[in-house]
């Protein structure tokens, strides 16, 4: 499954069923693992956001993710959160991708991961520019222990190029 995909999900609470918020955001660790989720916030001039831990998520699909109960709402401060998918000050979305012998593989366009795995990230899509990408398709690059996530970059071993790969729904079709 794809980050971008969980984007805009309605959030249900399961004790009440009731629908708590939608998904803006997702929240990421450095050892590539998603740690929750961001819910829409109506505050404005505020540091704090709304999260809900991973383990606080029972399920999710195509259509709605479902978590414990209103309970597993949580605030947080934004600058505390260590990575986010689409927003905030250090966000994947967009990062450029470079190899440690200086070889730019493009920038993340999005971001995969094993729902039988759970909450490890797999791969990331690669995209070298819309011209790129229109006549060659966007790259997936497998995660790897080696990759780190940087200032503006995540760096990548140097045989990376190597090991890209056509970007078609490889995990969960």
């Amino acid at each position: 499954m794809k980050l971008q995909d969980m984007i805009g999900l309605a959030v249900f609470e399961v004790e009440e069923g009731q629908e708590v918020g939608k998904i803006v955001d997702i929240l990421v660790d450095s050892n590539w693992n998603i740690t929750g989720i961001e819910l829409e916030s109506k505050t404005f001039f505020t540091n704090h956001v709304k999260v809900v831990a991973w383990n606080e998520i029972i399920a999710y699909g195509e259509d709605a993710v479902m978590i414990r109960s209103k309970e597993s709402i949580e605030k947080a401060e934004a600058d505390h959160i260590p990575y986010t998918f689409l927003l905030g000050k250090r966000k994947l979305k967009d990062l450029q991708v470079i190899t440690a012998a200086g070889t730019i593989l493009g920038r993340i366009s999005d971001v995969y991961f094993d729902q039988k795995m759970g909450n490890t990230i797999v791969a990331l899509e690669i995209s070298d520019g819309l011209v790129t990408d229109l006549i060659e398709g966007r790259k997936w690059l497998p995660c790897s222990e080696e990759m780190s996530i940087g200032e503006d970059t995540v760096m990548v071993p140097a045989m990376s190029e190597e090991r890209l790969q056509k970007a078609i729904n490889i995990v969960n079709g």
